[in-house]
């Protein structure tokens, strides 16, 4: 019993070590260390193993730690046996190359979304997404979706404290309330400038075989190249048209969904 606690331990920290790297830079032991709370010591000792296994690599001029390819591997595996993933690629990547614009498939995981698919188009070229990059859900479109099935006292448990992006994001859980309101009457939700300024996008969910939220479907870009704040009923309706053929390719055999108002 000992043994499998020491080894549950360590299988711990080890995590904890790789979590270190979400933020997507290259660290230093002591960075490692600080972040996992372990000490310098034990960071190294950790690191090495990890990178014998190739879940981390040195970068030859600078010596720093980043996730290595075993981690891509692991990934790619992941990624490609999710079924929302399998498919909603191939009609977000046309989506994209057909409007110009970026598109975006998610999930949510606790108290955030993470990205499945990201294609970008010839009008946002500039991506601020990346797949399996993580974001907050009440300053994104797509996350707005995603916490459309929990009441109001689910999310306010979910997310207790709404942290502010921008001067626009919403950071009042009333105000939230008010938002995924009209996203449900709607059928897709909006989100201007709440995460990056210069930046909007406009969502609709995604339904499984018993009719539940399990993922969503966003068209960003740049608020030049979207204009949702003129108004663009033909970009809700497209969103919500492509996440309702996801929805059916999932099994989906409900009504379809059709904007109840614009903008």
């Amino acid at each position: 019993m000992a043994t499998d606690q020491a080894t549950n331990q360590s299988v711990e920290k080890a995590a904890t070590v790789l979590s270190a790297f979400l933020d997507g830079r290259a660290l230093r032991v002591s960075d490692v260390a600080k972040h996992a709370g372990l000490g310098q010591s034990t960071a190294s000792r950790l690191l090495s193993t990890l990178e014998s296994l190739q879940y981390v690599e040195r970068e030859p001029v600078s010596a720093l730690y980043r996730l290595g390819p075993a981690l891509l591997t692991l990934a790619g595996v992941a990624i490609n046996q999710h079924p929302v993933h399998r498919e909603a690629r191939q009609a977000a990547q046309l989506l994209a190359a057909s409007l110009g614009l970026g598109v975006n498939v998610a999930v949510r995981h606790g108290s955030w979304l993470f990205y499945l698919c990201n294609f970008e188009g010839r009008l946002a070229p500039k991506s601020f997404t990346l797949m399996g990059q993580r974001n907050p859900l009440h300053a994104t479109g797509i996350g707005k979706c995603l916490l459309l099935p929990l009441t109001p006292a689910q999310r306010r448990e979910l997310v207790p404290d709404l942290h502010r992006y921008t001067p626009r994001t919403i950071c009042d859980h009333d105000q939230l309330d008010a938002a995924l309101d009209l996203a449900a009457h709607r059928g897709y939700a909006t989100e201007v400038e709440e995460l990056a300024l210069g930046r909007s996008c406009v969502a609709a969910p995604i339904l499984d075989q018993s009719g539940n939220v399990v993922a969503a479907l966003s068209i960003s870009g740049p608020l030049s190249a979207l204009g949702l704040a003129d108004g663009d009923p033909e970009l809700a309706s497209t969103v919500i048209e492509v996440a309702d053929s996801i929805s059916v390719g999932l099994g989906y055999l409900g009504p379809r969904h059709a904007p109840a108002s614009h903008y």
